[in-house]
């Protein structure tokens, strides 16, 4: 059997070793474009800003390495030019020398991934523009900056590698901004969750430019002037685009395949294509979301290697089946960490979806051990079914392992109440004898058997403020003179046994405190006193840090107080 793989990275070079492992006899050609194979693509903007310093350590296999543990063809600088499916060949041009000739196979995967969107703007072809995809990428990028010293950088894009760009351009003390048409960063997050990437990211000083879009460039009187719709143009000694990425799928469609969202190419979970013997993997192809089974783009590291490995069992004869993509992330943002699993509200909404969701902020570990830190956590699920449906957590220590916990729960099957129930490891230094997820399990519960009513930030404008209701705010008299939101009168949690008689048993009472919990504690309290009581899921703070119109205005928001200073 003779195995031809186009692309050398993620899905690619794990098919390819896998090929190999299930048939030692197999003849297996790779053709990677670039000069470079299994080449860290996450790893890439951490070398720009220096924290890896060995430009060898981004690649993570050579071409010799390759060949001489599992004697595989990895032809770099070769570039696959046409698919020809009748024919079962593909026609490939050497990028070193000119040449173009035909390969034959038996096989063939496509596993190309995804190239950076180059926007049809003016200007584009400026010296210092860049974008960030490929190897070759980063050492231009970093060249520039050892070369010419760059004082300012303007980014285009707040995605994944737009952030990562950010924090590590701006610990080389170059002034950073973002911009980008969307108004927050981050899409997996609901925009409640993404305030807290916003203020870190000012609060180390990048500027950031939401809901700004890019007309084009030009050049400027020191580097290059990035015009802007509507507004006054930014200079900046260099520009770096990140505003997205889509399927490099052109040699698929040249050849017939059948494609679907974006250009990508259509796979069934077997990681087959349209064609007879074309299999697809990675970045290029349509997936089936996992929590919603519609149909997704979901352009990350582990589904890729993942597909590779199902399409290496199906090409040696295996029945591999993939069963979807979750979108399980994490990043880091300066000494905060970011991580998101499943669905977010606004695609719950868009999907129609009957949902609920809880927020908490609990400490990453035991409150009495040292060093402590609050994370936010943010998670949905399905009303009725309790199925779990996402989450998103913004913190510190122990953000990553709580959204693994969640991302296995959902797939397994797991529902919101049976959190409470998952035995899940403990020592002060790591956790609490309840984990942060084993909390979210028992909110749920309270929500499920009716002991807990919700509201939350959107539903806070509209409270009325004429005395019908009762607005109150469980926190200190020293915290609710720093900030409160307006109509709240203020009873503090321990004073409330004795101050019944203030509040009228004919009224509803909205309850809000820092955290949730002070104001969860009241109103058991009151409800059990008769009277009828909605509590504020999440806490309010009143930020010290102007971050946005929203956030300066001192808005009620999901959050714990570490977080959002």
């Amino acid at each position: 059997m003779k195995v031809v793989i186009i692309g050398g990275v993620a899905g690619g070079a794990t098919a390819a070793a896998r090929i190999r492992r299930l048939d030692e006899k197999a003849q297996i050609i790779v053709f990677e474009k670039s000069g470079y194979i299994s080449y860290a693509n996450c790893g890439l903007p951490y070398y720009i800003g220096g924290v890896i310093t060995d430009k060898e350590e981004l690649t993570l296999q050579t071409p010799e390495s390759f060949w001489k543990r599992f004697q595989i063809e990895m032809r770099v600088k070769h570039e696959v030019t046409r698919i020809n499916p009748e024919k079962q060949t593909v026609e490939v041009k050497n990028l070193n020398t000119g040449d173009i000739f035909e390969e034959s196979y038996d096989k063939l995967l496509i596993s190309t991934g995804a190239k950076p969107v180059w926007p049809d703007l003016p200007g584009t072809e400026i010296d210092n523009l860049f974008t960030l995809r490929t190897v070759e990428d980063t050492f231009k990028i970093r060249e520039f900056v050892e070369k010419n010293h760059p004082r300012s950088v303007v980014l285009a894009g707040g995605g994944y590698i737009g952030l990562e760009l950010a924090e590590n351009l701006r610990e080389l003390g170059m002034d950073v901004t973002i911009v980008q048409r969307p108004k927050q960063l981050m899409n997996p997050l609901d925009s409640d969750m993404a305030a807290f990437v916003h203020g870190k990211m000012r609060s180390h000083g990048v500027k950031l430019m939401l809901g700004h879009t890019v007309a084009g460039f030009e050049k400027g009187e020191k580097g290059t002037r990035v015009l802007l719709k509507d507004e006054q143009p930014l200079e900046a000694d260099m520009v770096i685009l990140a505003i997205g990425v889509s399927p490099d799928s052109h040699l698929a469609r040249e050849a017939g395949l059948e494609l679907g969202i974006k250009g990508s190419i259509v796979v069934n979970d077997r990681m087959e294509t349209s064609a007879p013997n074309i299999y697809a993997a990675g970045d290029v192809v349509e997936v089936k979301h996992y929590i919603t089974g519609e149909k997704a783009l979901i352009s990350l590291a582990g589904p890729a290697n993942k597909q590779g490995r199902i399409a290496a069992d199906n090409i040696c004869g295996g029945d591999s089946h993939y069963p979807g993509s979750q979108g399980s992330s994490v990043i880091k943002v300066f000494d905060m960490t970011v991580a998101s699993t499943g669905i977010n509200e606004r695609t719950a909404q868009k999907s129609g979806i009957d949902y609920d969701k809880v927020y908490l902020s609990p400490a990453n570990h035991a409150s009495y051990y040292p060093g402590g830190k609050l994370m936010t956590m943010k998670v949905i699920f399905e009303k009725g079914s309790y199925k779990l449906l996402g989450a998103q957590i913004a913190g510190y220590d122990g953000v990553d392992k709580r959204i693994d916990v969640l991302a296995a729960a959902m797939y397994a099957g797991i529902t919101a109440l049976q959190l409470k129930e998952l035995d899940l490891a403990y020592a002060p230094p790591y956790s609490s004898a309840k984990d942060p997820v084993n909390m979210a399990g028992f909110m749920i519960e309270n929500i499920a058997e009716g002991r807990l009513k919700q509201f939350f930030t959107e539903d806070v404008e509209g409270l009325p403020r004429d005395g019908s209701v009762i607005l109150l705010d469980t926190r200190t008299p020293w915290e609710y003179s720093r900030g409160h939101i307006e109509g709240f009168i203020n009873i503090p949690v321990d004073e409330l046994r004795d101050r019944l008689s203030e509040l009228d048993k004919n009224k509803k009472v909205y309850i809000i405190c820092q955290s949730g919990l002070r104001s969860y504690i009241a109103y058991r309290i009151l409800t059990q006193e008769g009277y009828d009581c909605r509590n504020f899921s999440g806490g309010f703070r009143l930020y010290e840090t102007v971050t946005d119109d929203r956030e300066a205005a001192g808005e009620a928001l999901p959050c714990g107080m570490e977080i959002c200073r």
